[in-house]
């Protein structure tokens, strides 16, 4: 298939300025993983330019291949017992007011990672008492045991990313299933937690089948949402369907918060991470 070309409305501007040299050394000094170079996210030059990254853990090699995803594919190694240290440790040196948190899929471990979640957010809570926390993780198979260890830590903000409407779930993710991450989403709301989701448009999808999940996640609970467009990492990853125009994407928030959502971020640009801060302050608003 012939690929498509980029919009001028999907041009970004690269900012490597002093604030954008601080947190590079910050993330390279601790040797730690972001999910802004993994998974080659178009923000990453904006956000450490002002001095915000969604730090990943547990390793940058996963064991699922989705075909949408740049994050390596494979064996993972051992997991860093000091990492959650690491992560609280830069979260203060750049003095984040909100802090973001995801990892790759750890299949390979017993808990697939849930204690080592924990683990994280509570050294961040203990060195940072004042930042507030989001983390997006895996499915963790969909296991409620799991769940609880990770929440156990108290997150502010639980999420856990549909990535695509419920026809393409199954082609589109290699493990995840569209049911079971609903189920995920609705058990942190029954928690008690402000719960986000986000997915990609232009791989394909209707609208329709947009609102269709738009009301799925409302039903689990969901009160953040993001949608942001798909971006090819390589030519072996799913071709790109369709350039979203930002008039659809204006029109899938309205609908987004005429359903009810506390936030809706829609945009070309936008990835789940976007203007994290600003959207749980308003989530809290709103509660």
């Amino acid at each position: 298939m012939e690929s498509l070309r980029k919009p001028s409305w999907l041009k970004i501007s690269l900012e490597n300025g002093e604030q954008y040299t601080k947190v590079k050394k910050i993330v390279e000094m601790n040797k730690l993983h972001t999910i802004c170079s993994s998974g080659h996210c178009p923000n990453a030059s904006k956000c450490w330019g002002v001095g915000t990254a969604t730090f990943m853990i547990g390793g940058d090699i996963c064991t699922r291949s989705c075909k949408f995803c740049a994050t390596m594919t494979g064996k993972p190694k051992t997991l860093d017992a000091q990492e959650p240290e690491k992560v609280a440790e830069s979260v203060r040196l750049m003095q984040l007011k909100h802090c973001v948190i995801t990892s790759v899929d750890r299949d390979d471990l017993e808990d697939k990672g849930a204690e080592h979640w924990r683990k994280t957010v509570e050294a961040i809570r203990q060195k940072n008492p004042n930042t507030t926390i989001e983390i997006l993780t895996p499915d963790f198979d969909g296991r409620k045991d799991l769940l609880d260890i990770v929440f156990s830590a108290k997150p502010d903000v639980f999420s856990h990313n549909m990535e695509t409407i419920k026809r393409l779930s199954d082609a589109t993710r290699s493990r995840a299933k569209y049911d079971v991450s609903l189920s995920v989403l609705k058990y942190s709301n029954d928690k008690g937690f402000i719960t986000k989701t986000g997915i990609m448009v232009g791989l394909g999808e209707k609208e329709e089948e947009v609102v269709e999940l738009m009301n799925d996640i409302r039903k689990a609970g969901v009160s953040l949402f993001t949608i942001g467009q798909y971006l090819q990492p390589t030519k072996k990853h799913l071709p790109v369907i369709e350039y979203v125009t930002p008039e659809q994407f204006a029109k899938y928030r309205e609908i987004g918060l005429e359903l009810g959502f506390a936030n809706v971020e829609s945009g070309p640009l936008v990835r789940s991470s976007y203007m994290a801060e600003k959207t749980l302050l308003e989530a809290k608003l709103k509660k």
